[in-house]
Order: structure tokens, then sequence, then C-alpha cells
């Protein structure tokens, strides 16, 4: 690897948990709140693929959105417009994985640029990150927004490299999604993927250059790539 300048980290699942929105179901569908916030998010990423694909952006909210009305239609669950409101209002208030700030807070004290390029809107990001009390760590918070495009596009990537200042050589993008590691990775960023589920990598011709079971394990995985025994 390339001596590293700055990180980028995906937001939804790499450092936040988006299943923690599974309480705030569950208080509303008791014993369902997991099964429902398993189906939305998976139709949430659906969403953003296939309007990115179709070239007719909404934002990351209006995705969420239509993706929980999809998944409580499927699952056979009255959803009215306030409860509808209600929940996607979890999405601002995800929890941090437990190890992020101390992580963040070792790597930000190596006087690296950190960096969150995210799917979600302007809006979004700031409050999750403000919920979650890791916006002091960042240099800048990133938006798909300023493209009207999602990931894995490369119009996104690129927005990392143009707003930090610095050549996608010397850039770690972090992520718990391998699909969007490997996204980061034909851009020209070298990679590390987050396998918190302990899964398989996406078979999609690339490979993550860093692979860590958490953040935690990101900067000493990064000094023995940079400085090998």
């Amino acid at each position: 690897m390339n001596k590293v300048e700055a990180l980028v980290f995906d937001l939804y699942g790499t450092l936040c948990d988006v299943h923690s929105v599974a309480a705030a179901c569950d208080t509303r569908f008791p014993g369902r709140g997991r099964e429902i916030s398993v189906m939305w998010r998976q139709k949430q990423l659906e969403y953003t693929w296939m309007r990115s694909l179709m070239g007719c952006y909404e934002n990351f909210e209006k995705a969420t959105y239509d993706a929980l009305a999809f998944a409580c239609r499927q699952l056979g669950l009255e959803l009215a417009g306030p409860l509808q409101q209600e929940l996607c209002d979890a999405y601002l208030h995800l929890a941090a994985f437990p190890e992020v700030p101390s992580a963040l807070k070792e790597l930000q004290a190596r006087d690296l640029k950190l960096a969150v390029l995210s799917n979600g809107s302007a809006r979004s990001i700031d409050a999750v990150v403000t919920h979650a009390g890791i916006a002091p760590y960042f240099d800048e918070l990133i938006s798909v927004d300023e493209v009207g495009i999602f990931k894995p596009h490369h119009r996104v990537y690129e927005l990392a490299e143009r707003r930090l200042g610095v050549a996608r050589s010397a850039i770690l993008f972090v992520s718990s999604n391998s699909w969007d590691a490997t996204g980061a990775a034909y851009y020209g960023y070298s990679t590390c993927w987050v396998n918190r589920a302990r899964g398989c990598f996406d078979e999609l011709g690339r490979s993550p250059d860093l692979e860590v079971p958490h953040l935690g394990r990101i900067a000493p995985a990064l000094h023995a790539a940079v400085h090998p025994a």
C-alpha cells in the first residue's frame, strides 16, 4: 500500500448500526422489529441502485421512506403516514458501533484527514454523526447529493478526492459493504473492508487491501501494511 494521508468512511453499517432502528420498529410492531429492519435496509439499498441505473435520483430520505412502505406492505403490517415518518426519523438517530469513537480518535491523533462519504443527504449525515457523538472527528462530511447519483457510481468516489485535496493513491476507503469497497477500488482507492458479519467479499473483480473485524483494528492493520516487519 502507498502511504495513507486520508481515510474516507462509509456511514451506514460502517460507522453506525443501521439495525439500531429495530428497537423503534419493535416498539410499534412487537416482535417484528428485526424482521422489518432487515427487509427495510435491503430494499433501501435496492432503491438507490435502481434509481441510479434509471437516472431518476431522489435523495436518501425518499429511498428510506419508500423502502419502509414496501417492507411493511410485504410483511402485512399497517403503516399509517405519521408512523411511517416517525420510524424514518429513527434513521437520523442511529447508534455508532461501540468501538467507533475510540478508533476515530486514534486515527485522528495520527494526523490523518478523516471524512464521511455517504449515500445520505447532507442533512441526514449531519444528524447521524451528531447524534452518535462522532462529528468532531471529521474534516469533511460528503453527500452524494452533490452529484445526484448513489454509490457505487464513480462520480461519488471522486467527491472525496476533490473535497479533501488528497490524491486517490493516498486515500484509504473504509466500508462494511463489500460492493461499496469494490466501487471505491475500481475508482482507484486502497480499500479496507470491515467484515463485522464474518461474511464473504463480493465476486466483482476486486479484493480489499485490508480486512478487519471492526474499526478498532484499522490503525494496527494500517501500520502493519505500511511498515511491514
